[in-house]
């Protein structure tokens, strides 16, 4: 933000709200922080942490950790955040002393930030986005807090009751953050930046009274509305799939099926008493490229240098989870870990380093239950567009002719044709769908019905039959 719309920013929210200062203002975002002394084994009480420059270190840019404790909070803020050219802070609490994503333990405020916003996009924002109507087009909650970073906008929805972050509830925390991020983001609109940046649910922000050393404005804070729920979050999304589960907490492993009926009903009545399977590894070994067993996976590896920074550990993670599902041995998989984890260091980064215990971390869930991830979870996980293909890398269409043109070869008269019909009992709707689903068994129903011409409900219909698994 150039320091012309910074003013301006500041002098629209000043007029509009109340501005809080910085001490209070983590004090209302963090309320059951430790204090000096505690120790709860059990992480009952997480503390948020915060990065600072250490001014007296002699090293200009040399940055510490600390944790922000509660009755050393006041003093703590006036020596190490108040007028720091750069101290950073996220809105999730920790367990331990390390702000990583595997150490996440309880959201208090989910934050985005929106680049280039002047007094008009600030306008727009208020007029037209903030706190109207779920049905209105871009909608959006009002947000607790609006905080001026020097470059942009802090948008912050502190949370009535923080988030415990298991780890589905991570990546559904992420999904969300993503697609409302999409939806705020509105290129001469709302932001003068075209490209949309999407940032972790840990992402730090520059803290309120801190100065941003790149333009030399202090980072200034307007309450704007109230705390709210994550269910008010989950009725702005745009796609259903991207809210969060709020009663799935945890994903069942080896509980007790008697614990595991009363704490996951849902997965209780699908799994036991529906009986619809799990999902199993992707056996693909000779079906797809038959001298590489493992072609799946060594072709989710290429994508290590198109990833972004908020999507580092996550596209590890997902490496790893293909390793799981494709049956790659554990000892090959942590050796190419290490050389996709060097090639994402590799990628520019700002204030957000990726260090080995983050590969060590993704490297736990091998062989873990996560075999029912889809490749949309995994899309949204990595920021990627991963292609659907399905033929060798070919169209449908091309993919038609080709078959077309070798029946056509093998059967120059004809002969492929059954002149007398088919027999009676077979080539039902049922048949068809077995014998596609068992020539493409990665196949998805779309593809189904495209390729037989039955209708939707017939292919929904028969696609988990039970003949149709059997075949």
């Amino acid at each position: 933000m150039e320091t012309r719309d910074y003013e301006d920013v500041v002098a629209r929210l000043g007029v509009l709200y109340e501005e809080v200062r910085g001490c209070e203002f983590y004090e209302e975002l963090f309320p059951d922080n430790e204090c000096s002394g505690d120790s709860y084994e059990d992480y009952s009480h997480p503390n948020a942490i915060y990065l600072y420059r250490d001014l007296e270190s002699g090293d200009a840019m040399r940055q510490r950790r600390r944790i922000m404790l509660e009755d050393t909070w006041e003093e703590d803020y006036f020596k190490y955040v108040d007028g720091n050219p750069l101290a950073l802070c996220s809105g999730v609490a920790y367990r331990g002393r390390r702000n990583r994503l595997q150490d996440a333990q309880r959201m208090y405020a989910l934050i985005f930030d929106l680049d280039g916003v002047g007094d008009g996009e600030l306008s727009t924002l208020l007029r037209t986005r903030f706190g109207k109507p779920v049905e209105q087009i871009r909608s959006l909650p009002m947000p607790t807090y609006l905080v001026a970073s020097g470059k942009g906008l802090h948008v912050y929805y502190l949370f009535e009751q923080p988030i415990d972050l298991y780890p589905s509830i991570k990546a559904q925390l992420k999904a969300l953050k993503h697609d409302l991020t999409y939806k705020m983001w509105d290129w001469k609109g709302t932001s003068k930046i075209k490209s949309i940046q999407y940032q972790s649910i840990v992402q730090s922000f520059r803290m309120v009274g801190s100065v941003n050393d790149k333009y030399g404005n202090v980072v200034r804070a307007f309450r704007t509305g109230e705390r709210v729920t994550l269910e008010t979050m989950n009725e702005y999304v745009m796609d259903k799939k991207n809210r969060v589960l709020i009663d799935v907490r945890k994903m069942p492993g080896k509980t007790p099926i008697t614990v595991a009926k009363k704490k996951w009903p849902e997965w209780y009545q699908t799994r036991v008493v529906d009986g619809v399977p799990s999902m199993g590894r992707w056996d693909i070994a000779g079906k797809v490229n038959g001298k590489d067993p493992y072609a799946l996976y060594h072709w989710f590896l290429q994508f290590a240098p198109q990833i972004l920074v908020g999507h580092r550990y996550f596209y590890m993670m997902c490496c790893v989870i293909y390793a799981s599902k494709c049956g790659v041995p554990y000892q090959k998989l942590r050796e190419d870990l290490k050389n996709v984890y060097e090639r994402l260091l590799l990628i520019e980064h700002d204030n957000n380093p990726l260090t080995e215990r983050d590969m060590k971390s993704a490297l736990k869930i091998y062989r873990r239950d996560f075999y029912n991830i889809t490749l949309a979870d995994i899309e949204r996980m990595t920021g990627l567009r991963l292609p659907r293909n399905k033929r060798n890398g070919r169209t449908q269409a091309v993919h038609t002719k080709i078959m077309s043109s070798t029946r056509d070869i093998l059967y120059p008269n004809g002969e492929w044709r059954n002149k007398d019909g088919r027999p009676k009992g077979s080539g039902t709707k049922q048949e068809i769908v077995a014998e596609w689903r068992k020539k493409n068994p990665l196949g998805r129903k779309i593809d189904c019905q495209r390729e037989t011409g039955l209708s939707r409900p017939t292919v929904l219909k028969w696609w988990d039959n039970q003949d149709s698994r059997d075949t």
